[in-house]
């Protein structure tokens, strides 16, 4: 088991990261944005203050699947994205979607208790 993930945006950083943190961490890569605005209807929710409503990308998808896999099976996870706006809004996206996973999976481990 991995104690400390570290998840930046590409994969040539994740490589040179890796090599300056050492075994103790797991360095990988979302490969960019993995949640976006639907482009097939209105994103936000009209009714209740402009919520946006965001989704996976569809070719995403398997990332964010093996992103939160990883994450499950780490004691920390860092967010170590670009420090730039886009960077920024990545972080926030990551965070949402690991965060909500690990609610998923403590209401599924609940369930079957």
């Amino acid at each position: 088991m991995v104690k400390n993930l570290v998840i930046v945006e590409s994969p040539a950083k994740a490589k040179t990261i890796h090599k300056m943190l050492g075994p103790e961490f797991q360095v990988t890569s979302s490969m960019g944005h993995l949640v976006d605005l639907p482009a097939s209807r209105l994103g936000v929710d009209v009714e209740h203050n402009f919520t946006p409503h965001y989704i996976v990308i569809q070719k995403r998808r398997k990332i964010a699947k093996q992103l939160q896999q990883e994450a499950r099976g780490s004691d920390a996870v860092y967010l170590a994205p670009d420090p730039d706006r886009e960077g920024e809004a990545i972080s926030w996206h990551l965070e949402r979607l690991l965060r909500d996973d690990e609610a998923a999976q403590a209401k599924k481990a609940g369930a079957s208790n």
